[in-house]
């Protein structure tokens, strides 16, 4: 009984952290298209919500059900020996720091320079230049693509790693062209 509850928990943080991610793309990209300072503010408070209230806890199940079922079921560090399992644990624990790290704070960041913002009545210097930023914005673009690959190696469970090395590159690819279009799209400038 234990085995069906975990991929449950799992499928459940697959879910919220999926969920979230949508909800924070889309609230980003709204704000992209906002030059009023409390509408941007607004929508920068949106992405908090989405991160702080879906994205982690959805992580922290997924965490936590995910090294369970692999320590009790797939032998714990055996799993380095099962490509679809290493390539997902990998990718997890990659977006795991790097969503709490460049892509959370400069979103944190841009929280705290769209209050400003608001208080000042106009948009600065500063806010443009922040939301410009190409590393985090190719992170965040990044996200998505690598959740997909994640979801692609559970539910495939290939036995090579040429899946994995496959869909690496196309989420690579495909978080450029996102952050190439949406530049473009909405002439932020650096």
């Amino acid at each position: 009984m234990t085995y069906p509850l975990l991929k449950f928990a799992h499928i459940i943080g697959l879910v919220l952290i999926g969920g979230g991610l949508i909800g924070v793309w889309l609230s980003d990209l709204r704000s992209r298209q906002m030059r009023e300072p409390v509408l941007f503010a607004e929508a920068t408070r949106n992405i908090a919500i989405f991160y702080d209230g879906v994205v982690v806890p959805g992580a922290l199940l997924l965490l936590f059900s995910g090294a369970w079922m692999t320590v009790v079921f797939y032998g714990g560090w055996d799993f380095l020996n099962i490509p679809w399992l290493a390539g997902m644990i990998f990718l997890f624990a990659f977006e795991f720091v790097e969503g709490n790290t460049i892509t959370r704070l400069y979103f944190m960041r841009l929280r705290r320079i769209a209050r400003a913002a608001v208080s000042a009545g106009h948009f600065t210097p500063e806010l443009d230049h922040e939301r410009a930023r190409l590393v985090p914005t190719f992170t965040h673009f990044l996200d998505l693509p690598i959740l997909v690959l994640i979801i692609a190696l559970g539910v495939m469970r290939p036995a090579a790693w040429d899946f994995f090395v496959t869909g690496l590159i196309a989420a690579i690819v495909a978080a450029f062209a996102l952050t190439a279009v949406m530049r473009r799209v909405y002439k932020w400038e650096s």
